[in-house]
């Protein structure tokens, strides 16, 4: 599973001039699914999320997760938008590959599994819709971006 993680303070998805998902503070986590992942690598990829640390602490490093965003234990947000072009191949040329992203079938079916474990696991959970032509709004907070790649 890909994943492109940005630390936000405030995001949103539109599809249609519609607004879909919102978080303010919190993770946009740009998400794909591979051809090999199965349910273990959603749960991986929730559990690295979650416990990712890269909010700022009193002293101003980065020491705590969305869990636990201001200290005080109160959690971020998160909002997960499926995203294929994530597994892009830009190696034959200048048209990209999206061959390694998995079948439109079994990327929704893990993107659907982790948003139903996400929401298990977390308090604010919003999304983008899987498949739908999206207009993704942020203000990335640092900026801070991290890749994540779960094997």
């Amino acid at each position: 599973m890909i994943g492109l993680v940005q630390r936000v303070r405030e995001a949103r998805v539109d599809i249609a001039g519609r607004t879909v998902g919102a978080i303010h503070q919190g993770l946009l986590v740009l998400a794909c699914a591979e051809p090999a992942d199965t349910e273990a690598q959603v749960e991986k990829f929730l559990s690295k999320l979650l416990k990712l640390r890269i909010f700022s602490d009193e002293a101003g490093k980065m020491n705590r997760s969305v869990q636990d965003l201001d200290g005080a234990g109160t959690p971020g947000g998160l909002l997960i938008v499926s995203q294929f072009t994530l597994a892009a191949d830009t190696s034959g040329g200048s048209r990209p590959s999206f061959t390694g992203a998995a079948p439109a079938d079994q990327g929704r079916a893990l993107y659907e599994l982790l948003l139903t474990r996400a929401r298990a696991q977390h308090p604010q959970v919003a999304c983008g819709e899987f498949g739908a032509d999206m207009q993704v709004h942020l203000i990335n907070d640092g900026p801070v971006t991290i890749p994540l790649r779960i094997v």
